[in-house]
């Protein structure tokens, strides 16, 4: 079946401008070209549209200028999905496919009645702005409503890419090309994705995948406009997807990616901090390799030696003071994020950011029809291991050398059941902590979903982490049952969980920070949804109740929260929770009442601010007694023209008790990234905290103040995920007084170290 639908216009007028590293987007002057929306089938899965094949010889530029684009299946996206509900969209948007032996290509025509608003910010690669246009495609290229590879660009060509699964997600980091370039009927974004990037089925005819276009369109509101309607009721996106059509002949070659890098690091310390002078601590050069291999079109082999682990990436400053357990990191690095997605599961059992200075790691990941496996070995130089408990966990790090393995596997059953097993498994000497477990994922309805996850753990710990910790001496063995049930409606949300946990469970591997607990909580939401063209567009009540008891049935804490949150025009957004709980610690129980409220709005397209602020009763956990806490969390981010963005964040916290003021915590961070073009920037991070203490009030010696600092200056070239440059300085700076480390002693703000690093990278895509 085929159908038309004219659009009008006439010709289009388009300039291009080439930038030194990278052909650069700009203001096309001209009329919107004919735009037809054509194509074969009807998108479901018995008639799917049907993606032509060509000779294409495409250049991707972001013009659309060749004739192989008047023959590509063309659609339009004729339902907003946000905040409307599968109403007609504000603006036309046109989507248009085809492929060659090895790439996929499209093209997008966002039309716009105001091009003069199309924000195009230029940003480095997987970073585009909340602000900005942009769209994205939705590959599910098994067709098993699963999981998604997600591209994204920008108005300005920047691309991002990432992929979904019901377990999670992470980072893609394929190789592809894009362009975007904003004219006077709005703006076109060209890319090509080379099969050999992605995963699919193997057939020897016609291929179906589900897919869905998808426009962001930010103005008063930010609208999503998609390719289908969307049932908000239910709880699998992808099952509603359109169906598309062809790709035979489609092959990933051979699929080898190999990436050699040279990494250089001279790392300086004080020879006697805080007086001493700077000698060379490590200075070194390191030849190393990461490689990728298709073993088949779906499965990938991936093997890295010696490689560059480091990330670039400075994370997040949190504020450790008074939080009883290990605060989590996201994971940064470009190895352990390329299939992240396979090993996820319901609890946080194998999170790689444990894997501290890996010598060498091997990976093989990948969907063999409805069998889903991920298997990783390393061997890490250093084994950092949180020690958890009921109410509080503790963390060391040992300097020896460990074996790292990870595996997971997944079987899909029909199109709504998965059941699965894990395993982890880490070793060194006289330690060794292994993982088994199982656990399922059942859409038993379009709105209901069952989640149950059993595992078990057999640890043995060396005898610093023994002594230092008072734990057991000989193996000990423990189990961990997790239940969650969610009910996704239209406009109601509601869920269960229920976890056991025993004291002696461990997942060393992971990030479970408490154990030898049971707890139940749930909640229920409801919300309504404005009309169009209103001030605001959802508004969100929400109750939450929560009861976690240790393993002899002593109260850990049980309590409720009522809360509620908005959203409306300038993008803006709202959430205030009020606290009601009991609390034991420490042999005493606590009856505490607390306030959070969080807001954030876009007042003009390069402005964004945000804010969060907690008041209430805190229980002090160095002290064991109640105390009155104030929290408040500021940020601002600011994009100055189109190449420079600044950022500025800042945290306060003080914490009351009777006596007096027990401490006075700030810590904020300034970046700021100067965008040449989409391959090249310069960055500055500052970050600082501070912390003043009453040590009279504390029952244990501590600084009485204490400081630090971090600064980093990085440029970046970065061709592709795998081919770049990166030059680097960064130090670390830490003063205070009544310092307990240094004997009682008081010094200012004093440098401690610092590094210089360069790393050079390149692939070769075979």
């Amino acid at each position: 079946m085929s159908f038309w639908r004219q659009c009008g216009g006439s010709s289009v007028l388009l300039a291009g401008l080439v930038g030194v590293a990278l052909l650069l987007p700009r203001r096309a002057s001209g009329s919107p070209p004919d735009c037809k929306v054509r194509g074969e089938g009807r998108g479901t899965s018995e008639d799917p549209y049907v993606v032509p094949r060509c000779n294409c010889g495409i250049v991707v530029d972001g013009v659309l200028d060749e004739a192989a684009w008047d023959d590509a299946l063309a659609l339009a996206l004729n339902y907003e999905v946000q905040p409307g509900e599968n109403i007609p969209p504000p603006v036309e948007t046109e989507v248009l496919l085809m492929y060659d032996s090895e790439n996929l290509y499209a093209a997008f025509r966002c039309y716009d009645p105001d091009p003069a608003a199309v924000t195009a910010h230029i940003s480095d690669r997987d970073d585009v702005s909340s602000s900005d246009d942009w769209v994205a495609l939705i590959l599910d290229t098994f067709n098993d409503e699963r999981r998604s590879f997600d591209v994204l660009v920008n108005a300005a060509g920047v691309q991002e890419d990432f992929i979904e699964s019901s377990s999670g997600g992470g980072s893609w980091d394929a190789i592809w090309d894009s362009a975007g370039r904003v004219t006077d009927w709005g703006y076109a974004v060209e890319l090509s994705v080379p099969f050999k990037q992605l995963r699919f089925q193997r057939s020897d005819g016609p291929q179906i995948w589900s897919f869905d276009a998808v426009r962001s369109y930010p103005r008063e509101h930010r609208h999503h406009i998609g390719a289908f309607p969307r049932d908000r009721g239910s709880n699998c996106y992808l099952c509603q997807a359109v169906k598309i059509s062809g790709f035979e002949g489609a092959t990933p070659g051979r699929n080898l990616e190999v990436a050699p890098t040279l990494t250089g690091v001279r790392r300086e310390a004080r020879d006697d901090f805080p007086s001493g002078g700077f000698e060379v601590e490590t200075e070194e050069a390191d030849l190393g390799v990461t490689a990728k291999w298709g073993v088949t079109p779906n499965l990938t082999f991936s093997v890295a030696g010696n490689p560059d682990f480091s990330q670039i990436e400075a994370d997040a400053l949190q504020l450790g003071i008074n939080q009883p357990f290990a605060l989590y990191f996201s994971e940064r690095r470009p190895f352990f994020l390329e299939g992240v997605d396979f090993f996820g599961s319901l609890k946080s059992a194998f999170h790689s950011r444990t894997v501290r200075d890996p010598l060498w790691g091997v990976k093989l990941t990948g969907k063999e029809g409805v069998h889903t496996i991920g298997l990783g070995i390393m061997q890490d130089e250093v084994t950092d291991i949180i020690v958890p408990g009921s109410q509080s966990s503790d963390d060391t790090s040992l300097d020896e050398e460990s074996i790292d393995s990870v595996f997971r596997y997944k079987l899909d059953l029909g199109s709504s059941y998965t059941v699965g097993a894990m395993a982890t498994d880490r070793r060194g000497d006289g330690y060794r902590n292994t993982l088994v477990g199982a656990d399922c994922d059942l859409r038993f309805t379009r709105s209901d979903q069952v989640q149950l996850q059993a595992m078990w753990s057999s640890t043995e710990y060396p005898d610093e982490v023994i002594d230092g910790f008072d734990e057991k001496s000989e193996v000990f063995e423990d189990k961990f049952l997790a239940f969650e049930y969610d009910h996704n409606g239209r406009d109601a949300y509601w869920w269960l969980d229920y976890d056991v946990v025993g004291p002696g469970f461990r997942a060393d591997l992971g990030h479970i920070p408490r154990v030898g607990y049971r707890n139940v909580e749930g909640g229920l939401l409801y919300t309504w949804f404005s009309e169009p063209s209103t001030w605001w567009s959802e508004v969100t009540p929400s109750y939450d109740f929560w009861y976690y008891e240790d393993w002899d049935h002593g109260l850990l804490q049980k309590g409720s929260t009522l809360s509620a949150t908005f959203n409306g025009a300038l993008q803006s957004w709202a959430y205030a929770g009020y606290n009601f709980y009991r609390e034991g610690y420490g042999g005493e129980e606590y009856d505490l009442v607390s306030y959070h409220t969080e807001a954030g709005f876009r007042p003009t397209r390069d402005l964004n601010v945000q804010a969060a602020l907690s008041l209430g009763d805190r229980i002090d956990y160095a002290n064991g007694r109640e105390g009155d806490r104030l929290r408040a969390a500021p940020s601002l981010t600011a994009n100055l023209g189109r190449h420079l963005e600044t950022s500025l964040s800042y945290t306060y916290e003080r914490l009351d008790v009777e006596p007096g003021r027990l401490y006075t915590a700030n810590s904020g961070e300034l970046r700021a990234v100067y965008q040449f073009n989409t391959r090249t920037f310069v960055r500055a991070i500052v970050q600082y905290w501070n912390i003043d203490r009453a040590p009279r009030l504390y029952e244990r010696d501590v600084d009485s103040e204490a400081e630090g600092a971090f600064t980093q200056l990085l440029f970046s070239y970065k061709v592709n995920p795998q081919t770049v440059l990166f030059v680097g300085y960064s130090d670390d700076y830490f003063g205070g007084k009544d310092l307990v480390d240094f004997d009682g002693r008081d010094f200012d703000l004093t440098q401690s170290g610092r590094t210089f690093f360069v790393k050079l990278g390149y692939a070769w895509l075979l």
